[in-house]
C-alpha cells in the first residue's frame, strides 16, 4: 500500500473509533451508532475481497473509506447533508462512478480479459446502467424507510429523488466512459489507471489478459 492511502484509511478509521468511545461517556448514542456503523461498514471491503480472493487497489480502499466518512459520520452526526446543499449531490455521484467501476471490472472478468469480446462502448454501457440500476435501487430504499418509519430521507421529496437519480446517471456515464477508455487501450486517466491496477493485482481472473502479457514478455 503506498504510505500516503495507508495514511488515510488508518487515520480515518482511527478516528471513526475514537468517536464512538468518546460519544459513550456523553451518552451520546447516536453518534456511537453512526460512527460504529461506518467503522464497520469501512472495514467491510477488506473483508470481502479476502472472502472472493481479489486485491483491491489501495487507492479504491481509501474512496470508500473516505465515502463512507462523508456520507454516514459527516453527513448524519455534523448534519453536512443540511449545511452543504451540494453534499448530498457531491456523494451520490461518486457512489455512482465507484459503482460503476466495480460493475466494469467483474463484466470484465466475465470476459476473462477479452478486450475484443465485445465493443468497448457495449460493456461501458452496461457498467453504466448497472450503476444506475444500483441507484434507482437506492431511491426505492429511502421512499421505502420514508414511508414506514417515518424517516426524512429524502429531503425535499420529488425533487431530492430526481437530482440524486440526475448526477447519479452523469456519475454513470463518467464510469462507463472510463471503462470503454480501458478497453480502447487508453488507460492514461486517473479512473482507468485503477481499472489496470484492479486487473493486474487479480491476472488470475483475467486469463486472457495474464496469457497476452507472458506471450509479449510480461510487458
Amino acid at each position: 500500500m503506498r504510505p500516503d492511502y495507508l495514511h488515510i484509511v488508518t487515520i480515518l478509521r482511527i478516528s471513526l473509533a475514537v468517536a464512538a468511545l468518546g460519544a459513550l461517556p456523553l451518552e451520546r448514542w447516536d453518534m456511537f451508532g453512526v460512527a460504529l456503523s461506518a467503522l464497520v461498514i469501512s472495514i467491510l471491503p477488506d473483508v470481502i475481497a479476502a472472502w472472493m480472493g481479489i486485491r483491491l487497489p489501495w487507492p479504491f480502499v481509501a474512496g470508500i473509506v473516505v465515502f463512507v466518512v462523508a456520507s454516514l459520520f459527516l453527513g448524519e452526526v455534523f448534519d453536512f447533508y443540511e449545511r452543504y446543499w451540494w453534499w448530498d449531490l457531491a456523494l451520490h455521484t461518486t457512489s455512482a462512478i465507484g459503482f460503476g467501476l466495480v460493475g466494469f471490472v467483474f463484466i470484465f472478468a466475465l470476459f476473462e480479459g477479452d478486450r475484443y469480446a465485445a465493443p468497448p462502448w457495449a460493456i461501458g454501457f452496461i457498467s453504466m446502467c448497472l450503476a444506475m440500476a444500483i441507484g434507482v435501487l437506492w431511491e426505492i430504499f429511502e421512499f421505502t424507510m420514508d414511508s414506514l418509519f417515518g424517516l426524512n430521507m429524502q429531503k425535499s421529496g420529488l425533487q431530492d429523488t430526481m437530482w440524486d437519480l440526475i448526477v447519479g446517471t452523469f456519475g454513470a456515464i463518467i464510469a462507463g466512459s472510463a471503462g470503454a477508455a480501458y478497453l480502447k487501450g487508453r488507460e492514461r486517466g486517473w479512473l482507468t489507471g485503477l481499472i489496470d491496477q484492479f486487473v493486474r493485482l487479480n491476472e488470475r481472473i483475467y486469463r486472457k489478459i495474464r496469457a497476452r502479457r507472458r506471450q509479449d514478455g510480461g510487458r
